[in-house]
């Protein structure tokens, strides 16, 4: 089952953010990550990914540089900047409370169709 949009939308900054706060990477890689993490049920593409990074790269969150790979092609390699750990670390509190308040809500009752 896929993410509805409105989830994708939200989540994805907080996502970019994190893995960024591992280290540098490129679009690729990111979409690679994300995929393996969630077991390949989130599936993202280049066109959800780089209007985000983008976005970050403008909000002074990210920066980014082109490089050549190992294997010769060129690469835009983005970092994490002071201000996009400040943002990820404020992800993570709402996330967190996010997660907290819906657990309570869903404990003990089942879903019905």
């Amino acid at each position: 089952m896929s993410q509805s949009k409105e989830l994708v939308a939200a989540s994805a900054t907080p996502m970019i953010l994190s893995i960024l706060n591992r280290g540098e990477s490129y679009g690729y890689a990111i979409i690679k990550e994300l995929r393996e993490l969630s077991d390949s049920e989130i599936q993202w593409t280049d066109g959800m990914l780089y209007p985000v990074l983008r976005r970050l790269e403008k909000q002074d969150h990210v920066r980014s540089e082109w490089r050549v790979a190992d294997n010769g092609k060129r690469r835009r390699y983005y970092h994490l900047e002071k201000t996009g750990k400040a943002q990820l670390k404020e992800h993570k509190r709402q996330w967190t409370l996010t997660n907290s308040v819906l657990t309570k809500l869903w404990e003990g009752v089942p879903c019905s169709a």
